[in-house]
């Protein structure tokens, strides 16, 4: 009997993402982004995961009602509405999609950095509304051998520094939790001493918003930097302080200020909207017609993959620390919790241990490594009851012993990861590495190199190496109009071979039957990812 996963959408997303949980024939969906709150909130616990933004608070009211609820997907960057320990203890894993509307925050941040500078709006308005050519009113400053202190040196700080020094701007980044070197290698300024920042002629703010951050710059912080200083934020609001910021842009201290984002949203009636040394705009960070389609793709495949339980791309409450994974990193964490899948599929015995060995760089996350290799592992035998927060403890409960080994470098694999699942009945490896950042790879199976992309619906097929027995496979699915869309084959010097048969179509027991049935057969299995 097929089981089908269902994905409730609390909020409104792009059309795009609603088109991919649509087509999905193991998805039931619902949009419910019209629904009221109160209403929302009775329907969620008969979901397996959720998709949320800004309208719904993910709070403790949201968790009660959360039933068989197993995921939560904010569909963008913030948090700040998500109680996340509440969540965990009740092993919801919670993700975000914290890239998607990356580009487009980045270049808000500089529209503002540019307005801040040259008072368009105001310049346009007086020109356009009022009729009234008066150049002389509107002298601006030039970025050119300006400094600019950019708070949170993630994926939009980042960008924003990049572009701000081809303007020829003096950048300085302040972020405790990066290496400096990410800084340093793009040719900006790293400082531990917020100081360095206060100082600067431009302040921009990417951070997230919690308690070390809220009310970051205030009073005694702005009394320390220059007069005339500009600031801009496109983060979060409440990073500056509300008061604060009236108070010193209408004194002078702070000549301009670039705000997208308020304490309290929407915000028709706030005072900073009665100054003329501010541009404000209604939280447009994401509001760009390829961010939202990114975010709401992003979104539903995320979702997708959490519902399956397969993978839970950006969880925000594993026990791992976020910053402690690299972007380096995070392609082979899913990598991983693949291959432990596809190891599981072949060997389908009471596992006994799990073994994941690792060379290069790579090998240094051989912890996080092995969670997502139990994830994977034990997603056949266990389905929803395994996540990425209970992960050791059902693997201690099984007493499966868990290995992490670290591995010399292997001749043309600067980095690799390998899954051995041993069985009670037999041993199976797979190896796998990633390529220019993003590609994934299998690279070997039981010992025969293969090189295929870990997706998608796969036979796997494992045989004696004598002539004809991919013409016996390629008949046996041509009979039963199956489509192949790919076919990797490799061996090993022992005689055996390994075929990963890439199909359109779901695999039934029948059909297995038959390629089982090939005299040449060692084994095969169907895994879809």
């Amino acid at each position: 009997m097929k089981i089908t996963k269902k994905i409730i959408v609390c909020d409104a997303i792009h059309n795009s993402g609603l088109e991919i949980l649509k087509n999905r024939d193991d998805i039931e969906f619902l949009d419910a982004s019209k629904e009221n709150k109160e209403k929302l909130l009775e329907m969620i616990g008969d979901y397996d995961v959720a998709i949320t933004r800004s309208p719904t608070d993910v709070n403790q009211k949201f968790i009660e009602k959360s039933g068989n609820l197993k995921a939560v997907v904010r569909a963008g960057v913030g948090v700040d509405n998500v109680d996340i320990e509440g969540c965990s203890q009740k092993g919801i894993i919670v993700m975000n999609v914290p890239t998607a509307n990356t580009i487009a925050a980045v270049e808000l941040t500089m529209a503002h950095l540019i307005s801040s500078a040259r008072s368009f709006p105001y310049a346009h308005n007086d020109l356009k509304i009022n009729r009234i050519w008066k150049r002389e009113k509107w002298y601006g400053v030039e970025l050119s051998g300006k400094k600019l202190g950019v708070i949170g040196f993630g994926n939009i700080g980042s960008k924003v520094a990049i572009r701000s020094k081809a303007f020829n701007m003096d950048v300085i980044a302040y972020d405790p939790y990066i290496s400096p070197s990410k800084a340093t290698k793009e040719g900006i300024k790293y400082t531990t001493n917020f100081d360095d920042i206060l100082s600067c002629d431009f302040i921009t703010i990417h951070t997230p918003k919690n308690q070390e951050t809220i009310d970051m710059i205030s009073y005694d912080e702005i009394a320390k930097m220059k007069d005339g200083v500009r600031l801009i934020n496109v983060a979060r609001g409440g990073l500056y302080n509300e008061d604060a910021l009236y108070d010193n842009l209408k004194s002078g201290k702070i000549a301009f200020a670039g705000i997208d984002v308020f304490s309290k949203e929407p915000s028709t009636d706030h005072k900073l909207l009665d100054l003329d040394n501010i541009t404000v705009t209604p939280h447009l960070g994401a509001n760009t017609h390829e961010s939202q389609q990114k975010i709401a793709t992003q979104a539903a495949e995320y979702a997708i993959s959490a519902a399956i339980g397969i993978n839970f791309p950006n969880a925000l409450n594993l026990p791992i620390k976020d910053e402690d994974i690299s972007d380096f990193a995070r392609p082979y964490l899913e990598l991983v919790s693949k291959l432990s899948f596809l190891t599981a599929q072949i060997n389908k015995n009471s596992i006994s241990s799990i073994t994941i060995e690792a060379n290069g760089k790579i090998a240094e996350f051989l912890k996080p490594l092995s969670t997502f290799a139990i994830v994977g592992a034990l997603k056949e035998s266990m389905g929803e009851k395994i996540n990425y927060v209970n992960a050791v403890h059902c693997a201690d409960e099984k007493n499966i012993e868990i290995i992490t080994k670290e591995i010399e470098k292997t001749k043309g694999f600067k980095n690799r990861v390998i899954i051995t699942i041993t069985t009670n009945k037999k041993q199976t490896k797979i190896a796998g590495t990633v390529f220019d950042n993003t590609m994934q790879r299998i690279v070997e199976i039981d010992g025969v190199n293969l090189d295929v992309a870990p997706k998608g619906k796969m036979i796997l097929f494992k045989n004696r190496d004598v002539p004809g027995v991919i013409a016996k496979i390629s008949t046996i699915l041509m009979n039963n109009s199956i489509n192949i869309s790919d076919f990797r084959l490799g061996k090993n010097k022992t005689g055996s071979a390994i075929a990963v048969v890439i199909v359109d179509n779901k695999i039934g027991k029948n059909i297995l039957k038959e390629l089982e049935n090939v005299i040449e057969c060692e084994w095969v299995s169907f895994v879809e990812i």
